[in-house]
């Protein structure tokens, strides 16, 4: 394949030259691009940098591969660099990459520069470029998902870290008869970032949130009403916030914190794709202690349902309560959820007994998420938790 330039939208994709040293140094000496690049030598100087135009380049065409400079087309600056590597040409496969200067991101150009080379190789030969990214590199998951690229799944252990250890990758492809269409989102994002009716407000879960979410899954009596049923540790629960946005992007799941209006937080909430295939979703919710019998359990579970139904495929919802979780039940009534059913001995329970599971069910063409009276404190008394997923 040649390196002939390459045209995209505010982009332009050209050789390296050796007066990028300066430029390339700056950008691979970065805290993204030390993170999520661990090969790269840590500090990054102009010497490295010469030698990656001198040497490292020439390599990767040497095994069958490019690399490009990502340069503004106006003024020819160094915005980053993409290429491919690790080709199989039996298989006509490479592996994608790229890196966004800080001086340039949020405008676009990893995006752009991804569709350019993407179509440009799928055009000339290649059958199939993966992408691959760490789980807590969203904003390269959302480059993937605009550029065309299809979430294929989880590769364990797949990348060594700097600390002796290996990470997962989340697996993204695009083949040569995609049509490079942004991939569709099954839970798009929510709109302004977040859902509120004034009292309660609704957002998603960050990896910030992670101490809250350990103290809060960590009460016996939402630990006891969760599955498994039994205290998650603190790696857990701050994995589970470092995945929670790609899990959201995959239309997986959707985890959410509650909080006041001035955005103390007070609970969790989750949305679980379930079935797409049935347009059925399943949500299940946790509250602090102190936040309990003001309502805020019920107004977050309408809000959600108001968007699912809005802005998704999802069709209907359904929650699971502990037969002796009547002030969960009596959550579910406020928010709109009627009980269809006692599925029993359906969950694991403590000491390896099993437990019936209340099933509650709200339909789209039902309203659902309307107020059908105002909170009270006896419906959130008992509420522990209806979180009856992992």
């Amino acid at each position: 394949m040649s390196l002939g330039e390459i045209n995209g939208s505010g982009v332009r994709l050209r050789a390296y030259r050796p007066d990028d040293a300066e430029a390339v140094a700056a950008g691979y000496d970065d805290p993204l691009c030390h993170r999520f690049l661990p090969p790269l030598p840590s500090p990054f100087t102009v010497r490295h940098a010469e030698r990656f135009l001198s040497e490292g380049v020439t390599a990767i065409f040497a095994e069958g591969g490019v690399a490009y400079a990502i340069a503004d087309p106006e003024t020819d600056d160094l915005l980053g660099g993409i290429g491919f590597d690790k080709v199989v040409p039996s298989r006509g496969q490479a592996e994608i990459g790229y890196w966004v200067g800080s001086w340039a991101r949020r405008r676009g150009v990893a995006t752009a520069a991804v569709r350019a080379l993407s179509a440009h190789a799928l055009g000339s030969g290649l059958h199939r470029l993966e992408l691959l990214t760490h789980w807590d590199n969203p904003a390269s998951q959302r480059v993937a998902l605009a550029a065309g690229y299809q979430r294929e799944g989880v590769r364990r252990g797949a990348l060594p870290d700097r600390d002796g250890g290996r990470v997962d990758l989340v697996a993204f492809a695009r083949l040569a008869g995609d049509s490079g269409d942004p991939a569709p989102r099954p839970l798009p994002d929510l709109p302004g970032g977040e859902l509120t009716d004034g009292v309660v407000r609704v957002r998603p879960t960050r990896p910030e949130d992670a101490p809250f979410e350990t103290e809060l899954r960590n009460i016996p009596d939402v630990w006891a009403t969760s599955v498994p049923a039994k205290p998650p540790t603190p790696d857990e629960v701050l994995r589970r916030c470092h995945e929670a946005e790609g899990m959201w992007l995959a239309g997986i799941r959707a985890d959410l914190v509650i909080t006041d209006a001035a955005g103390t937080p007070a609970g969790n909430l989750g949305l679980y794709y379930l079935e797409p295939g049935t347009n059925q979703a399943m949500i299940g919710y946790s509250m602090m202690p102190e936040f309990r019998g003001r309502g805020f359990a019920s107004r977050a579970a309408r809000l959600l349902a108001q968007w699912a139904f809005a802005e998704t495929d999802i069709a209907r919802l359904i929650a699971g309560t502990l037969p002796s979780n009547t002030g969960s039940q009596r959550v579910l009534e406020k928010a709109g959820f009627h009980r269809e059913a006692v599925l029993r001995s359906r969950l694991p329970g403590l000491d390896g007994d099993r437990t019936d599971d209340v099933q509650f069910a709200l339909v789209k063409e039902s309203g659902g998420g309307r107020e059908t009276s105002a909170p009270t404190d006896r419906e959130t008394q008992a509420v522990a938790s209806s979180d009856r997923m992992p």
